[in-house]
């Protein structure tokens, strides 16, 4: 059976033709227009396809077929609010929002309503604290672990010493790009190095002045937390200037093939972190030809197979199946309510067993949820853009982000959060 797709345009109202309620509903909060839409499609798209390969492969989810409500929201906070509004009557089981600014709107809301999020890689970092955002999950890493993998790598290049390097954040003028900015600080007083700071008003397409402050300043390194148009620009610019790829680094949101084929060799020996592996080389693309591809049923154009964005939405969707199936285990139904739902990503275990009997061997890390810890292990890879191949690769292992540093901010900002909101502490 093909996955049932239902697309909801906000012009004011959802549509008027819903179709029939399949078991388990997983809304999308896509955004396949706008300034970010280049970025947006191949998640949306990967997104998608995992869910139509479980339907026509397995038949399902223990026996119950999926829907996936896609809802476009431009990735502009007030659409992806609405999305929320129009799509959480229908049983949504868990929403990915794909936002900053939409996930700090929809943290007191899916609190309130007992629906989960899972905010993979961004959103509010210190909602890893389990004790005070029960409904809330960033597994398997957040901004601050990638601050902290970022900063960590520069060490390993530099024999363990960072001091009096200087080094840079170009980063999106918004909650997004703000994030790593106290985690980065407080490295630097544990590491010695300075740091400047650069911000980029969206959606990015003017950064001269940024670009001409670092040519000037010569920072050793430049990290970057962009997103959409912005990341090109960032690294033609750094071209422009003949800085040196090798020692510019983006955030994962900062590395797709959309964000440094339009360079062209200049962006050669660019690198950025990833929560998983990029490229095609696994059993589980077997599947996909099979199942959905050949059988016509690709989400969007069907060219986004293999891109780090399309693996990032495949991986999403493959971390919501697994905690849809031990929410099934756990409560002995296969129709499963958001709650239970919950129940189920907050004991979810991905292991090297199970990523591989799901045909994505070591394509992310191991890691496992608890009640207190709602983030996972905060691991991430460095890979490097080889121009002549047009291809990412994997340059170091998992690299584990600094815990003494990011678990003493984590807890300082959540247990603020639970004292404004009056939230009482759950594991205790």
């Amino acid at each position: 059976m093909k996955l049932k797709l239902a697309t909801l345009a906000l012009a004011g109202a959802m549509t008027a033709a819903a179709p029939a309620m399949a078991e388990l509903v997983f809304p999308s909060l896509s955004y396949r227009t706008g300034p970010y839409a280049a970025n947006g499609i191949p998640f949306a798209d990967g997104y998608a396809d995992y869910f139509t390969l479980i339907n026509e492969r397995d038949g399902g989810i223990g026996g119950e077929m999926i829907e996936m409500i896609e809802c476009e929201t431009g990735y502009n906070t007030e659409k992806g609010v609405e999305c929320y509004e129009s799509t959480k009557g229908e049983g949504s089981l868990v929403y990915q929002p794909l936002s900053t600014g939409i996930t700090y709107q929809l943290i007191p809301k899916v609190s309130a309503d007992g629906i989960p999020m899972h905010t993979m890689g961004y959103g509010r970092t210190s909602a890893k604290n389990g004790k005070v955002f029960e409904w809330v999950f960033n597994y398997p890493a957040n901004y601050w672990d990638g601050a902290s993998i970022a900063i960590k790598h520069l060490l390993d290049l530099n024999d363990g010493s960072l001091d009096d390097k200087k080094i840079a954040l170009v980063y999106h003028n918004s909650a997004y790009g703000k994030e790593p900015i106290r985690t980065l600080e407080e490295l630097s007083d544990k590491h010695g190095y300075e740091l400047m700071l650069l911000p980029v008003d969206h959606p990015g397409q003017e950064q001269k002045s940024q670009w001409l402050q670092i040519r000037r300043e010569r920072p050793d390194y430049v990290l970057m937390w962009g997103w959409g148009v912005m990341n090109q620009v960032a690294i033609q610019e750094a071209a422009n200037i003949r800085y040196p790829m090798e020692n510019f680094i983006g955030i994962w949101w900062s590395g797709s093939e959309n964000d440094v084929l339009p360079v062209g060799d200049g962006a050669d020996g660019y690198k950025a972190l990833n929560m998983h592996l990029p490229g095609a080389d696994f059993p589980i693309y077997d599947d996909l030809q099979t199942h959905v591809y050949d059988a016509g049923l690709a989400a969007g154009a069907g060219d986004q197979a293999g891109s780090v964005l399309y693996n990032r939405g495949l991986y999403a969707a493959m971390l919501a199946v697994e905690a849809a199936k031990k929410a099934q285990e756990i409560h002995g139904t296969s129709d499963i309510t958001p709650a239970m739902m919950r129940d189920g990503m907050e004991a979810l275990v991905i292991d090297a067993a199970l990523m591989e009997s799901l045909g994505l061997p070591s394509f992310g890390p191991e890691f496992e949820v608890t009640c207190e810890n709602h983030g996972g292990s905060g691991l991430g890879i460095v890979q490097q853009w080889d121009a002549e191949a047009e291809e990412w690769t994997q340059i170091t292992d998992y690299i584990e982000s600094d815990k003494e540093v990011i678990n003493a901010l984590v807890e300082e900002d959540s247990m603020a959060y639970a004292e404004e909101n009056g939230i009482e502490l759950r594991c205790e």
